[in-house]
């Protein structure tokens, strides 16, 4: 295996991961967990899977910036020769990285504030938004592997 097959299959799992747990959360575990959950038991399901969830992501994280410039240097021998897209990707990925760490940070401490006192309403706002961001970032994300896959030339 050469080196830029290495990082290339790095890069992709993290973008796996990151891009297809969003998938699954939002298409198949967020309905799911509506049906067959009451509002108490849902809440406390998405504190435990967003800890989860996250840890990985952080992975992912840092794991594409660092495949990312990797994968530049071995390729293109530097920014100044990568194509286009290349860009485009590195700047959705910081899009992607923002609405993360906004859930991470900002967000997710008051669903877990709220679960604890069983502020159930408070929760439900909570995840509301959460939902919406992930709903936001999971559309970016997949735009990004679009990118990734037709590799345009603009």
């Amino acid at each position: 295996m050469t080196a830029f097959s290495f990082v290339y299959s790095l890069h992709i799992l993290a973008a796996l991961v990151w891009v297809g747990g969003m998938f699954f959360a939002w298409m198949v575990l967020r309905p799911a967990a509506m049906k067959a959950l009451e509002g108490p038991a849902r809440l406390k399901l998405w504190v435990e899977v967003f800890q989860g969830f996250f840890r990985w992501v952080w992975v992912a994280v840092v794991l594409l910036p660092i495949s990312g410039v990797g994968m530049i240097h071995l390729q293109y021998a530097g920014f100044e020769t990568a194509p286009r897209y290349v860009q485009v990707m590195m700047g959705l990925y910081v899009v992607m990285t923002a609405l993360f760490i906004r859930i991470q940070a900002l967000l997710l401490p008051g669903l877990r504030t709220a679960v604890t006192a069983q502020d159930w309403p408070t929760g439900a706002a909570v995840l509301g938004k959460i939902r919406k961001l992930v709903g936001i970032n999971l559309i970016v994300g997949l735009v990004l592997v679009a990118i990734a896959a037709a590799r345009p030339m603009f």
